[in-house]
């Protein structure tokens, strides 16, 4: 008999530990709730994880099998399990996040010395951080190595005469969210993955930054796939296969998008790989600053930021949108974010932070790896890089679709006045919008002052 633990990797297909162990022996699955093992995460992430999790049991129990949920400290709880049954090895997926780390050591350390083995699994990306150097300065040194290197097929769920034959009564509660979340489990992942597929993948390129058509038509412009891969509901070998198998059945243009969505993935396994080598990277700057920072206190303009009122639209959108769904479309996240850190200048652990409490797609890696990339302080190319909210408007929202389905004070504005509502008058704001807030701060103020503080930290003043 062997265990396997399940943590985040909520699904029986394309789990590497899981279809291994099964290849020769009985598995019994098991998740362990340790609530010290989470580490600070948002209500809405953990309320759809724990939705995956109930999912999970009910597709082991459609399997003939069932899902062992116990609560407490890991280590002991899968010792007294693994004795119970005579298990002897314990196979679960390697994370990289601080918090799971240590529970994972904890583990390693409970059954050091006896007679059970264990049996750690990459799992979470497509090629295994081990593989590539230690340090990339920017992306696209990462992704020529990471290009370059084998990816594996997906693992086939587990055979159901390899299952234990088990029924475990205990219940998974799901907390109540504030929010509508998405429907969990990987029967749901796959269908929104397919409807992809069939729909957006061929256009994604030309589209994704689409801010009308992403409102109009959320599930093609983008793939939406985020809250699922966050929560291992689907699996990046299953992901990373199902564009390729697309990518070489097509060529021109509808090659070149879904060559672009490929590419996109390979800038979530860059930020797995920066925490898998640097596990400070949700609390410490990634690059060495010859001076300090000097990050703003600057609490009003933060709370105006979390509500979605700074005056600048496109900005406000994305954080009523944050707010509204648990989710931000990438463009405006990166605005929120690139905001935030330069025309504020606040400190980006506290945005960080905000979009850990927020988001149903919260991802430790990608949350913090690309806060640090606009933020400046991590894998960029560019010194110093700042998003004008004025022009990125102007550019992928000109008709206000998007910001206008999200802030309903503009929606009798015109779309032109929208894009330049920072740089008009306050007499002409008033009377366009009286209910709708001036810039918290001036947009050429904002960006000379990050320009300057920046420059000052690499020591260019």
């Amino acid at each position: 008999m062997r265990l396997f633990w399940h943590q985040r990797d909520l699904r029986t297909r394309d789990v590497v530990g899981l279809s291994v162990a099964a290849r020769d022996d009985t598995v019994l699955p098991v998740y362990v709730y340790d609530a010290d093992a989470f580490g600070p995460v948002g209500r809405r992430h953990y309320g759809f994880q724990m939705r995956g999790v109930r999912a999970l049991k009910e597709r082991y129990r459609e399997l003939g099998s069932d899902l062992i949920v116990r609560s407490g400290d890991t280590a002991t709880e899968l010792a007294s399990l693994a004795d119970a049954v005579d298990a002897d090895a314990v196979y679960y997926g390697e994370h990289y996040r601080p918090s799971r780390r240590d529970r994972q050591q904890a583990v390693e350390e409970q059954f050091a010395g006896t007679d059970v083995d264990t049996e750690p699994r990459t799992d979470l990306v497509l090629v295994d951080p081990g593989r590539l150097d230690a340090s990339y300065s920017t992306h696209s040194q990462f992704y020529g190595d990471w290009e370059r290197s084998p990816k594996a097929t997906p693992y086939a769920e587990p055979d159901p005469d390899a299952l234990a034959s088990v029924d475990d009564g205990t219940t998974v509660p799901v907390p109540n969210v504030d929010i509508d979340l998405p429907d969990a489990g990987s029967a749901a992942a796959r269908e929104r993955f397919d409807e992809f597929l069939d729909t957006g993948i061929y256009s994604y390129n030309d589209t994704r930054d689409d801010l009308a058509r992403a409102v109009e038509t959320p599930t093609q412009a983008v793939s939406r796939l985020s809250p699922y891969l966050a929560a291992g509901m689907i699996g990046i070998r299953e992901v990373w296969a199902g564009a390729s198998d697309r990518y070489d059945a097509v060529y021109g243009r509808e090659r070149k998008n879904i060559n672009k969505y490929r590419y996109e993935l390979s800038w979530r396994e860059h930020n797995y790989h920066l925490l898998a080598h640097n596990p400070g990277l949700g609390e410490r700057n990634y690059t060495t600053f010859p001076n300090e920072i000097a990050w703003r206190d600057d609490e009003a303009g933060f709370e105006a930021w979390t509500r979605g009122e700074t005056g600048y639209p496109l900005v406000d959108a994305g954080m009523r949108q944050l707010e509204a769904e648990g989710y931000i479309h990438n463009r405006p996240r990166q605005v929120v974010a690139s905001f935030l850190t330069k025309h504020l200048l606040v400190d980006w652990r506290r945005g960080a932070r905000q979009f850990l409490e927020k988001l149903v797609d919260h991802d430790y890696a990608s949350n913090y790896g690309n806060w640090q990339w606009t933020a400046s302080t991590g894998t960029d190319s560019v010194d110093v890089r700042i998003f004008d909210p004025v022009s990125q408007m102007a550019k992928y929202d000109a008709e206000a679709t998007y910001v206008k389905s999200y802030v309903p004070e503009l929606r009798d504005v015109t779309a032109d006045a929208i894009v330049d509502w920072p740089t008009l008058t306050d007499a002409k704001r008033a009377d366009l919008a009286p209910d709708y807030p001036d810039p918290i701060v001036g947009r050429n103020h904002g960006y000379e002052r990050a320009q300057r503080v920046f420059e000052e930290a690499l020591g260019k003043r």
